[in-house]
């Protein structure tokens, strides 16, 4: 305490033993004062300390979602990329022989056309013909082993995503957009067209008018 201190006190009229006490409770209160503020400021010293630690999290957190959604952004990528790939390659593997397979077709239909024009009584062309339809049957058997099928529509409903229509004829007891006769084979390489079948197609009788 200050000698001030002392002398007001010695004016109150307080004992030496009560300006002792005093003194220690002065002495008391100034500690507890100094150790609030020190208190106070190390409190506002570790909150800070706390934001800046929340705002580094949160900064973190915000990183790590961001390169999440480009990490899960490029995976899908790379799996749409394999996938048209693989779908590429598997086109590729099943259409490869297209171009091929269109180069053998009139192979095909010569033969076929070397089968209908033998006269079967001549026996000499009888032979022949035998001969020549084995060689047919060894060859479409060839072609059926890559999944080449022939489109013979014959006594069908007309189909214009697998047939061309070549001619129409009315022909009594047959439904009209039917089949009546196949002048060239279609061809189907793995379900896909390669060739059409040229047909003729029945057609509907004329609308007989009478009400004249």
């Amino acid at each position: 305490m200050t000698t001030q201190s002392n002398e007001n006190k010695n004016e109150q009229g307080l004992t030496p033993e009560e300006i002792a006490a005093q003194e220690i409770i002065d002495q008391a209160e100034e500690q507890v004062e100094t150790q609030f503020d020190f208190s106070a400021n190390t409190i506002g010293a570790e909150q800070e300390k706390i934001n800046e630690l929340e705002l580094a999290l949160a900064s973190a957190q915000s990183t790590i979602s961001d390169q999440k959604d480009s990490v899960i952004r490029a995976k899908a990528e790379v799996d749409n990329v394999r996938r048209r790939a693989a779908q590429d390659v598997e086109k590729a593997r099943k259409f490869a022989l297209e171009k091929f397979t269109s180069e053998l077709l009139p192979v095909v239909d010569n033969l076929e056309r070397a089968i209908a024009s033998v006269n079967i009584e001549d026996e000499t062309q009888k032979a022949i013909a035998e001969g020549v339809e084995l060689t047919l049957q060894s060859f479409l058997s060839a072609l059926a082993k890559f999944e080449i099928e022939p489109i013979d529509p014959k006594d069908q409903p007309f189909n214009p995503d697998l047939h061309q229509a070549m001619s129409m004829q009315e022909v009594e007891g047959v439904e009209p957009n039917t089949v009546i006769a196949v002048m060239q084979k279609g061809y189907q390489l793995n379900g896909r067209l390669v060739r059409p079948a040229m047909v003729m197609v029945s057609k509907a009788a004329p609308t007989v008018d009478t009400s004249a």
